[in-house]
């Protein structure tokens, strides 16, 4: 359990530590329009590869294939760290997606093989624990990280150190014995047509609103080609030997509705993170380390129901109250911080966390307890890593989603800005006065750049072309945090059907049998 929570702690650590430092990053190396690309490269890699990962332990073995992922994080952090443009880093983080999505699936699947259902709560807490913990240092490691002369760079080579320990640990510690599926074939064209569909989607959601039109041919092929290549996937996987996502999961009604709640979760968990340290810095002028310390009410709020929730069920098994109460937060809190703009003293910020957080942890692990409870034991591992595909999935989705709301709003929001200053200078010549609307019109023509920068650029701008810049940033990002009320909305109604069958207990021979 040691070696299995260390290394879950280096890789939650990612995605986490890099949040708070993108807006530098992005600043130093690119636009601020690619920021989602940054994020999605690593979503997108760890998502794709999930169900690999699962199903290649079932054929090679947990240890071997845990230590490869290991291994491919370790190369993928240093090529991070040593990035030199926005193309390295991308490509750099998209390796490390592909690491972390084993580090982020094998833990659950080698609980499910030596834990009984209903014991699994308390363990689950105890990966919740290493999500809170993880979230929390992240954010502040980050910032001060990014304000110290150490630089951003350290935010990705800071983790190498902790991966190498936890392979050291999994070499030694990892005593699971395991006979290898020699004869079994690997699905790879599943795996690849999967890769694919997941891809297009996301690409069409990163690039629609922004770099092409919603309607527009560009758009109409990638969305096509997105549902061509899941049906594809689909008819390979009902023929495939061993298929990556058997088809027969989707028969079992508890796995079919905890995947569709997975991607809401997903969507609003990894978006909230990733968003959430853009928000404070552009909007209200944070550094990175104070920006970090304002996510402490939603990490707390997450640490505390994940706990409680994963002990909570492992009494009498009954768990369908918790995910149903936690969408019925998330609801809430998502509804809170669209009204953000109306609290400067970000009260609503922090109520709005709180409660978003609080909803996640009563889900999270409480939706992948209740499939691996209800599916047979030869199905467990695949399950499990459908699930977390799933999550992954809407996790990816949401960033892509909730960059492509913000960017298109924040544009909207300049233009319309530009225009009315150019009106007014207009009607300032006729009138022979001048109410400094030459000034900004000239001013907003060339603040695209800057709005497009770190967050010290934008509040270096002159006091009213600032002014406006940052009006459009708080504008998208209100766009940003609504969009997340009908996903909440959405992960409501799905756990509101799923059948709340006790999780199953006893012995895990019991359990398997």
């Amino acid at each position: 359990m040691f070696g299995l929570v260390l290394a879950m702690l280096t890789s939650m650590l990612t995605n986490s530590i890099v949040g708070t430092a993108l807006p530098t990053i992005m600043g130093e190396l690119g636009g601020q329009d690619r920021l989602a690309w940054v994020a999605t490269a690593a979503l997108l890699t760890m998502t794709a590869s999930t169900p690999v990962w699962g199903k290649l332990s079932d054929i090679w073995g947990r240890k071997l294939l845990f230590q490869v992922a290991l291994v491919v994080f370790i190369v993928a952090s240093i090529a991070a760290g040593l990035a030199q443009d926005i193309n390295w880093l991308i490509a750099a983080r998209a390796l490390q997606g592909l690491g972390v999505g084993g580090l982020a699936t094998l833990p659950n699947i080698i609980l499910g093989d030596v834990v009984a259902p209903r014991e699994r709560g308390r363990y689950s807490g105890l990966i919740g624990m290493v999500f809170g913990v993880s979230t929390v240092l992240g954010p502040l490691v980050g910032g001060f990280l990014v304000d110290s002369p150490l630089g951003w760079r350290w935010c990705f080579l800071i983790t190498v150190p902790l991966a190498l320990c936890a392979f050291v640990v999994i070499q030694f510690m990892f005593t699971m014995p395991f006979v290898p599926r020699r004869d079994a074939p690997v699905d790879w064209l599943g795996a690849s047509l999967i890769f694919s569909a997941a891809s297009t989607a996301i690409v069409l959601l990163s690039l629609g609103g922004t770099q092409i039109a919603w309607n527009s041919p560009p758009s109409y092929l990638l969305g096509g080609a997105s549902v061509l290549l899941t049906v594809a996937a689909v008819v390979v996987e009902r023929r495939a030997r061993e298929p990556i996502i058997p088809a027969r999961l989707f028969g079992d009604r508890t796995f079919v509705l905890a995947s569709l709640s997975s991607v809401c979760v997903g969507m609003m968990m990894f978006g909230l993170i990733i968003y959430m340290p853009q928000y404070l810095q552009m909007v209200h002028g944070m550094t990175p380390t104070v920006s970090g310390m304002m996510t402490l009410p939603l990490v707390a709020a997450f640490l505390t129901t994940s706990i409680g929730s994963g002990y909570a069920v492992g009494g009498n098994g009954r768990w369908k109250a918790y995910p149903v109460v936690g969408m019925l937060l998330c609801v809430l809190g998502f509804a809170s911080l669209s009204q953000a703009h109306l609290d400067p003293g970000l009260t609503t910020v922090i109520v709005g966390q709180i409660l978003v957080g609080l909803g996640l942890g009563l889900c999270m692990q409480i939706l992948l307890l209740a499939t691996q409870s209800s599916l047979p034991v030869n199905d467990m591992a695949a399950g499990t890593a459908s699930v977390v595909f799933f999550r992954n999935l809407g996790g990816a989705t949401g960033v892509a989603a909730f960059g492509a709301v913000m960017v298109g709003r924040l544009n909207t929001r300049l233009a319309e800005a530009a225009a009315q200053a150019r009106a007014q200078m207009t009607q300032d010549a006729e009138a022979g006065v001048d109410s400094g609307a030459r000034e900004l019109s000239i001013g907003l023509s060339r603040a695209g750049e800057s709005a497009q920068g770190s967050p010290e650029l934008v509040h270096a701008l002159p006091a009213p072309i600032r002014e406006v810049v940052v009006g459009a940033f708080d504008h998208a990002m209100q766009g940003v945090f609504l969009a997340g009320v009908p996903i909440a909305v959405i992960g409501l109604l799905t756990v509101l059907f799923m059948k709340g069958v006790p999780l199953r207990g006893g012995s895990e021979k019991e359990s398997r049998r």
